[in-house]
């Protein structure tokens, strides 16, 4: 009895801490975004925050269609993780459709079983396969039929960049991709291509921001923001920034380091599958 009162009080202790750990992280990224060089505008970095996204990407996504519109409110979306925290699952709520893949196994298994009603309403297609550059466009094209699409999300840690370069079946809009902040501008750092890679969680990965400046460039797109954890690049078609974003379109603009200790900082209570189910019934 004495033991089992001890580990109470330690898991009460810790319940604690946890709650200190959130409200500090939250404090931390309010005061970040009242920092001088997010004072234009146009920057995006004020409307970010949190509903199913790791960092402030939900509040960011809003922002940019807030600004450009919508047009088919289609995502496709690789890397997503569990399902529950990840780029596009929030769009969810609001009238979107996509293409989900993900290669755990387990992972596909439990948004399966977890979204029955969301993936039989045809509001959600989940695709379990390893991404490579040569399997990317049947991937994609077996369950997406447009070409123009509002939202591409791309986060499979490591040969992302060159996943892109290989999509021609899809016209994405807007791209949203995992950068590594470790090396700020004007660096052009990018991992070679590796069909078989998998990230052992060092800094050998993915491409820092300005390399995906310069690449994306080459296809179309501006660069708008990153998010203020330096997780993810936001970039937008040319033919739609218009004067509607912070400029320059540039690396040195808009990297944010890596502030990765800030990063999946809780929202609300813990995240389940049945709010969006309910919602579909």
């Amino acid at each position: 009895m004495k033991l089992l009162r001890k580990l109470k009080k330690l898991f009460g202790v810790y319940r604690q801490l946890s709650k200190i750990e959130k409200t500090l992280v939250h404090s931390s990224l309010e005061a970040l975004k009242k920092n001088d060089r997010y004072k234009d505008n146009k920057s995006l970095i004020p409307y970010g925050y949190k509903i199913y996204s790791q960092n402030d990407e939900d509040g960011i996504i809003q922002e940019i269609f807030d600004r450009i519109g919508t047009t088919n409110k289609f995502f496709v979306e690789f890397g997503i993780g569990n399902g529950l925290e990840n780029n596009t699952y929030a769009l969810l709520f609001d009238g979107w459709r996509g293409l989900w893949i993900e290669g755990s196994n387990s992972a596909v298994n439990n948004i399966r079983e977890g979204l029955k009603e969301t993936i039989n309403n045809d509001l959600l297609a989940v695709t379990n396969a390893f991404i490579t550059k040569d399997n990317i466009n049947n991937l994609i094209s077996a369950s997406v039929k447009n070409k123009e699409i509002d939202l591409l999300s791309i986060d499979i840690d490591g040969n992302d960049i060159h996943i892109f370069n290989h999509i021609t079946c899809i016209n994405p809009r807007v791209v949203i991709i995992e950068y590594n902040s470790k090396f700020a501008p004007p660096i052009k750092y990018c991992r070679k291509y590796e069909g078989t890679h998998i990230w052992e969680h060092d800094d050998n990965y993915g491409a820092s921001l300005k390399h995906l400046e310069l690449e994306f460039s080459k296809k179309g797109y501006n660069l708008v923001a990153c998010n203020i954890t330096g997780s993810n690049a936001f970039f937008i078609r040319e033919d739609l920034t218009d004067d509607k974003f912070q400029k320059p379109y540039s690396a040195e603009t808009h990297y944010e380091p890596a502030r990765h200790h800030l990063s999946g900082f809780a929202s609300g209570h813990e995240s389940t599958f049945n709010t969006l189910e309910d919602s579909v019934k």
